[in-house]
């Protein structure tokens, strides 16, 4: 099972778009869903009304599992995009946690985008944690070591880690003086991390052509700006300087971005 949840822990877009994008890649099909009832604040997350046909559609907060197959496999994976909840959340994991024992997963992927301090000109860096050692050990991840506030992210391992579920989670960074504007290069980031561990191939032109478009947008509008165009030269110099470090340097903004969050 892959997961990612639209909000806090979605920098640009980038992790609810890398599972639209296996979606539609795998041809995968809806085959569930949670009930936003019992979830959701709908004063902070308000359900949005269009028209449809002539008639009013009401949209609620949606998390939907959809069920496709692996091209070069055949091995079956669920696919989960969602919304992260306000209220619940235990059971809300639970929920998560019987689909994936009723399916016999092998294992639950979760996806996930924070700020840093990158600079948007160097390759996406993908932090990838588990909380088992084995899970550490077999699959090149880093133990979590990780204290301070959380989200349903953090409660969905925990809970699979209590059942016994197989879990881990990747982590890619989105540069902070972009954060309004969706990353198609974290995107690919993470479809390539993710399908380097399913030990699956996946042809990837449509997010490699974005992520040019994006970087040559993000060139011009730093050229712009001096200050932002020295603040990116050191970052630059950092990364470059830094390379040694790179991923003990990534789980810490890791965890220095889960302490920010209110």
């Amino acid at each position: 099972m892959i997961a990612a949840f639209e909000g806090w822990n979605d920098a640009g877009d980038a992790a609810s778009s890398a599972v639209s994008w296996f979606t539609d890649r795998w041809d995968a099909e809806p085959f569930a869903d949670i009930d936003p009832e019992e979830f959701f604040d709908f004063t902070s997350t308000r359900p949005e009304v269009r028209s449809e046909d002539g008639r009013r559609v009401i949209d609620w907060p949606t998390n939907q599992f959809v069920a496709g197959t692996l091209p070069d496999s055949g091995r079956d994976v669920i696919l989960l995009q969602g919304v992260e909840p306000q209220l619940k959340w235990r059971t809300f994991c639970n929920l998560v946690i019987e689909v994936a024992e009723t399916f016999d997963a092998a294992m639950v992927v979760t996806l996930g985008a924070l700020l840093a301090e990158v600079p948007h000109s160097r390759p996406v860096s993908i932090a990838g944690t588990a909380y088992d050692r084995e899970v550490v050990e077999r699959l090149g991840l880093a133990q979590s070591t990780y204290e301070g506030p959380t989200g349903i992210v953090g409660v969905l391992h925990a809970q699979c880690r209590d059942a016994d579920m197989t879990s881990a989670s990747l982590w890619a960074t989105v540069p902070t003086y972009v954060p309004g504007s969706p990353s198609p290069k974290a995107t690919l980031a993470l479809v390539e991390k993710t399908a380097a561990l399913l030990d699956t191939g996946v042809i990837t032109t449509d997010l490699e052509i974005a992520t040019a478009s994006y970087e040559r947008q993000i060139n011009e509008l730093v050229e712009d700006d001096d200050e932002t165009q020295a603040y990116v030269a050191a970052l630059e110099q950092r990364h470059d300087e830094g390379d040694d470090d790179e991923p003990d340097d990534l789980i810490t903004e890791v965890e220095r971005f889960l302490r920010d969050q209110e």
